[in-house]
């Protein structure tokens, strides 16, 4: 399995963090996500990256280790595929932290779809989830 952390602080309170957060249509969208779509534990999001392919992966949200929000490929180019996101109070703010754990599918892997890029554009997109936190617009 390969990963990706990405922790910030962010001076916003916990309470307003999570809220942020549960506000799942909204924070997953905050990625930069072409379409998303929550139907109760169900999401399905798809995503172009760069000019190479599209990515369409459905999701279940799952109860995991005290995360605000976690959840698992159902269907997807992955092997396998889970993300959490942690918030902890921090001197009057709040320190976030989003982990994802991903196996890539041989059928999907290659010279142009790697861990690396893999990594690269979750970073991406969990950055620009923690400035949606961070400042409460998309």
């Amino acid at each position: 399995m390969q990963s990706v952390t990405v922790t910030r602080d962010v001076d916003v309170p916990p309470d307003v963090v999570r809220k942020r957060i549960a506000d799942v249509p909204s924070f997953m969208r905050a990625a930069g996500f072409d379409d998303v779509a929550v139907d109760g534990d169900r999401m399905r999001i798809a995503n172009t990256v760069g000019w190479l392919f599209e990515i369409e992966l459905d999701l279940q949200m799952v109860e995991r280790d005290d995360a605000v929000l976690a959840y698992e490929q159902r269907d997807g180019i992955f092997e396998a595929m889970t993300t959490a996101y942690w918030v902890d109070g921090a001197d009057g703010g709040s320190t976030v932290r989003a982990k994802t754990e991903f196996a890539l599918d041989v059928a999907y892997a290659g010279p142009a779809f790697d861990a690396t890029v893999v990594q690269r554009q979750r970073r991406a997109e969990i950055t620009k989830q923690f400035d949606y936190l961070e400042s409460g617009e998309r």
